[in-house]
């Protein structure tokens, strides 16, 4: 007796989209963390770039830059 099934065995071409596709998403994944931390770091030199006095105003200090714009990816 033969028994047949519905399940069919992914084809070579259906696996290397299959990966492709994952490899992509990874890239595009990438690029989008780069382009947040390129902002960061544009937001940290713009805090560098004021005195002290501006940076109590905004009620930091200048060692607090770092944790401040980087707050919401690490627990400091």
């Amino acid at each position: 007796m033969a028994f047949l099934s519905d399940l069919e065995t992914p084809s070579v071409s259906k696996r290397l989209n299959r990966s492709l596709g994952h490899f992509l998403n990874s890239v595009v994944t990438a690029r989008k963390l780069a382009l947040g931390y390129d902002t960061r770091i544009a937001r940290m030199d713009a805090l560098n770039a004021k005195t002290d006095e501006e940076l109590a105003e905004l009620g930091l200090q200048r060692t607090d830059i770092a944790r401040h714009v980087f707050r919401d990816l690490y627990h400091f």
